[in-house]
C-alpha cells in the first residue's frame, strides 16, 4: 500500500489499466479451457486492482472533505 500511495494519480490509473489488462488476459486463458500458469495470479490481480481503486477513492474523499471545510 505504501508503494501505491507514493504514486501520482496518473501513474496509479496507468497501473490499474495495466493490471486489468493482465487480468483480462488470464480470464481469457481460463475461459478457453487452458490452465493458467499460476492459479493464484487471478486473485492477486483482482486484489491489486481493488487496492489501487481504494487509494484513488481515499484521495477523492480527502479532496471533497477539504472543499467542504
Amino acid at each position: 500500500m505504501k508503494d501505491l500511495r507514493a504514486l501520482s494519480d496518473d501513474d496509479l490509473r496507468q497501473r490499474i489499466a495495466q493490471v486489468e489488462n493482465d487480468l483480462l488476459r488470464e480470464r481469457g486463458i481460463a475461459a478457453m479451457g487452458g490452465a493458467p500458469p499460476s492459479p493464484g495470479r487471478m486473485r492477486a490481480l483482482r486484489t491489486n486492482v481493488a487496492r489501487s481503486l481504494t487509494v484513488l477513492r481515499e484521495r477523492e474523499l480527502a479532496v471533497l472533505a477539504r472543499a467542504k471545510a
